[in-house]
């Protein structure tokens, strides 16, 4: 969003304190006071919050020991590139959507959704998710922290987030130059197998995840298109479910 400035200019005389309030039209107001509708709204809003974080332990996921945590997640590409041959990577920005249901969170009142400032993600749980193949990922802070969190009076939390991510793309060069690649972006959860978080796409494999039209930033490359998908990683600790997205190149 653009932020206006105002700018005055210095005078060469010394202005009484009288005609500086009167300085480009501007006058000296008192505070209007505040309808008695918006006091009361504004004392509803504190009183769920208060309510809501009242006894919450964030440690703990929602449904822990009855069921398993939905985590709906899309993903919205508005910058794809460069593309390094070199060090085999590719850079991404993204909005970066999250979406799950906290029973815990429920409220009545005189809203539906809960716009909630950014700063409460802290206090609440979130998902653990995290970059398999990244390298580095930046979330945007100007001019504050690019996040959004929004409270339905069920309980589901929309998560939003905008991120710049740095991650790896495998390539074989043996067909340079007519060669084609695809660049994966896999994420999910970091501490959490799938018997505790699963992790689906929000609107089905063909559509959660959107390039935007003018979103190519490729030089030596077009972008194809993008194929959507998830794996089952398995460990000593359990199975992890991995969201995938492909990235399709092919060198101009």
């Amino acid at each position: 969003m653009a932020l206006g400035l105002a700018v005055l200019s210095f005078l060469p005389v010394l202005l009484q304190p009288s005609h500086c309030l009167s300085l480009h039209g501007f006058a000296k107001k008192h505070a209007e006071p505040v309808p008695n509708d918006s006091k009361d709204n504004i004392t509803i809003y504190t009183r769920i919050l208060d309510r809501l974080l009242d006894g919450y332990d964030n440690r703990l996921r929602p449904g822990l020991g009855e069921s398993v945590t939905e985590v709906k997640t899309d993903i919205y590409v508005t910058s794809f590139g460069p593309v390094s041959d070199t060090d085999m990577e590719y850079t991404v920005d993204v909005f970066f959507r999250q979406s799950w249901k906290d029973e815990r969170l429920r409220f009545k009142g005189p809203m539906r959704i809960l716009p909630l400032n950014n700063l409460l993600a802290s206090k609440i749980w979130t998902p653990d998710t995290f970059f398999h193949n990244g390298k580095k990922s930046v979330a945007h802070n100007m001019t504050t922290p690019n996040k959004l969190l929004r409270l339905v009076d069920n309980g589901t939390l929309l998560y939003t987030m905008r991120l710049t991510i740095n991650a790896e793309c495998p390539m074989h060069l043996e067909d340079f130059p007519m060669d084609a690649h695809a660049c994966p972006l896999k994420f999910g959860s970091y501490a959490y197998t799938n018997t505790e978080v699963m992790y689906i796409w929000t609107h089905g494999q063909s559509n959660s995840v959107v390039v935007a039209e003018d979103g190519s930033r490729l030089n030596q490359y077009d972008l194809l298109g993008q194929t959507v998908g998830t794996e089952i990683i398995r460990s000593s600790t359990g199975e992890y479910i991995v969201m995938t997205t492909h990235f399709h190149l092919k060198r101009k």
